[in-house]
């Protein structure tokens, strides 16, 4: 049957055998018809090469507007005409060949299948292309982006304060790939090695944090604070750090609480959640109660595009959940006349192209059939272009979930395996294809394939996170943040910062709302409230609890330790807690040489702590009704 590929002035056959191996190449070498006779044709045909040996054909010499009066070969409503490229050389190696057992092919169909998914001709792409090349654009460029997307990089905020650095230091010592996002450029060059991958963004600043800076990106650590300093000032070589027991009045330094540690957390947040991913993952479509489907347009594409009769819909079931409830239903036709023998529906290639590398596969829930599906993800925008295919099995009657990998997805052109095809790269997803074929791969049959009425019921597509999950975002924040609106609590004992919350800008309650908006987002996180920060190494023995009682000091390398360790510990996920050493402030804890610390395993800590507890809990029992 007939392949066609559609120009802006006319029509090509593109001529394939019955296994889809090519006979006649879609070039300027094949029978032609003008773009004007497009809903002029009636009924299909078939075109053979002279190289094949075929049984019960008769040859028809076609000439430059010859009429088939009477003929079977082809009806035109307006002329009854053939028309074929003035191409000698290729004009005698055609022959048309009349099948009385074929099905009649909707070529209107066709035509509104292919313009669904392909946008008019325009010169806007060629332009850009041609843009891309004089301003040194290359192929090259394009791979080494792609590369990117597919690095898991750690994106430390607030990389130059005294905290940021460490862990800055601490991932590097790992080999751990790195970004980190700094205000001052030069302050970060003189504190770090100039290597660092580096970007200029300001958390308060919405319009600052642009998408490509999180290209890549698949954990955060952030470590942004409000500034808080003596009223006095301090010196350049920060000696408040080294003058002992002394207490300054503290005043914020630049940027308010408000715009810092709570819409610079939203900003956060919402930048960097289609990056590192979240537990429900990214929804590709759902039906919501009302019957409205979320997610990207759909569209049918049958066997219709090489001849054939099968076809297909998404169509919504109103009560056709689990529960009663609206889903999606693939449903349809399919027939294996005219060669034919699947059905499919495919989304419009997205815009922007989807980033999906934050997560381990697709995931959809389905009521079985009992048949065998295809599910095909492209990453090229072309119409016929190649596509990563992965196979699933359905149990019949039952609601099941499938688990697709995208290791699963396999390369795969014309249901032909490519075995030289590009890595799969899950940052640049264009489309997504849910396919019913009778055939598999490489001519493999479907086992579970069977011919006639087919429906699928589809409540949700969407991605999913590898497990066992690891933290995808890990915030330093401050031991005390529920503590100024605490019933009962003497606040004289309490550190400076929960003392003076309102002289200071109410700076604990809007660290406490900026943690809750993490707490709330979705994303996978962890929680650090260190006690008092100071200058002291890494190794004193350490005290983590949960509920915001503790008070006490800890080193900011121990705290760059920690936030490490959390990014590669499962049991660190969604846990909030508060950590100090053992030393009280007189002590100073320092490294004996000949006895240095061994290499702190701080999962055995994380495994101890409840998710859950945030020491809001004691502002909700002390409550009273009003």
């Amino acid at each position: 049957p007939p392949y066609l590929s559609i120009y802006p002035s006319f029509l090509l056959w593109q001529v394939e055998d019955d296994c889809g191996g090519m006979v006649a190449s879609a070039s300027s070498s094949c029978l032609a018809m003008p773009a004007s006779a497009f809903n002029s044709v009636a009924s299909g045909f078939v075109v053979h090469s002279h190289q094949h040996t075929l049984k019960d054909f008769s040859v028809r010499p076609l000439h430059w507007k010859t009429p088939f009066a009477g003929s079977k070969l082809l009806s035109l409503a307006a002329e009854k005409h053939i028309w074929q490229l003035s191409n000698k050389h290729f004009s005698n190696k055609l022959r048309a060949v009349v099948n009385e057992n074929r099905q009649p092919w909707d070529f209107g169909r066709f035509i509104r299948t292919f313009y669904y998914f392909n946008e008019p001709f325009s010169l806007e792409k060629p332009l850009a292309l041609l843009k891309a090349a004089v301003m040194g654009s290359t192929a090259k460029t394009l791979q080494q982006k792609d590369d990117l997307g597919s690095m898991d990089i750690v994106l430390v905020a607030g990389a130059t304060g005294g905290v940021g650095k460490r862990v800055v230091n601490a991932l590097r010592k790992r080999g751990i790939p790195i970004r980190i996002l700094v205000r001052n450029i030069e302050k970060a060059k003189q504190l770090l090695d100039d290597d660092i991958d580096m970007v200029v963004a300001d958390l308060t600043k919405k319009s600052t944090l642009l998408p490509e800076y999180f290209q890549g990106v698949r954990q955060i650590v952030n470590t942004v604070s409000v500034i808080v300093g003596p009223k006095e000032g301090d010196t350049p070589d920060r000696d408040k750090y080294n003058q002992g027991i002394k207490f300054f009045a503290p005043e914020v330094k630049g940027d308010s609480p408000e715009a810092v540690e709570y819409f610079g957390m939203m900003n956060l947040i919402e930048a960097a959640k289609e990056h590192v991913g979240v537990y429900d993952g990214k929804s590709l479509f759902c039906v919501l109660e009302n019957g409205l489907p979320v997610g990207p347009a759909w569209g049918a594409l049958d066997d219709v595009v090489m001849g054939g009769v099968s076809g297909s819909s998404l169509q919504i079931s109103m009560t056709g959940g689990e529960h009663g409830n609206p889903v999606g239903l693939f449903k349809g036709f399919v027939s294996t006349d005219n060669n034919g023998g699947f059905t499919s529906i495919r989304t419009k290639n997205f815009s922007p192209l989807q980033d999906f590398s934050a997560y381990e596969g697709l995931e959809l829930l389905v009521k079985g059939d009992g048949h065998r599906y295809k599910l095909i993800i492209r990453t090229s925008t072309d119409w016929d272009g190649l596509g990563y295919t992965a196979i699933f099995d359905t149990i019949k009657g039952q609601w099941h979930s499938v688990r697709l990998p995208f290791s699963s997805f396999a390369p795969v052109f014309r249901a032909r395996s490519v075995s030289n095809a590009s890595p799969f790269v899950t940052s640049r997803i264009a489309s997504l294809q849910l396919m019913y074929s009778k055939f598999e791969v490489d001519g493999k049959l479907n086992p579970k394939f069977e011919p006639g009425s087919f429906e699928l019921p589809l409540a949700s597509i969407q991605t999913y996170l590898k497990e066992p999950v690891t933290p995808r975002f890990v915030h330093v924040s401050s031991a005390g943040v529920t503590r100024p609106s605490r019933p009962g609590l003497n606040l004289s004992k309490q550190p400076p910062a929960v003392r003076m919350n309102k002289e200071l800008g109410y700076i604990m309650d809007f660290k406490l709302k900026g943690e809750d908006l993490l707490r709330e987002s979705g994303i996978p996180y962890t929680i650090i409230r260190p006690c008092a920060l100071t200058e002291e190494p890494a190794g004193a023995e350490l005290i983590f609890d949960q509920g915001d009682n503790i008070t006490g000091k800890i080193s900011r390398e121990e705290i760059a330790n920690i936030c490490v360790s959390a990014l590669e510990s499962p049991a660190a996920c969604d846990i909030t807690f508060e950590v100090k050493s053992n030393l009280p402030f007189s002590e100073q804890f320092v490294i004996n040489p000949n006895n240095p610390p061994l290499e702190r395993d701080y999962g055995k800590f994380f495994e101890q702590l409840q998710k859950g507890v945030t020491g809001k809990e004691a502002l909700e029992k002390e409550s009273v009704a009003v």
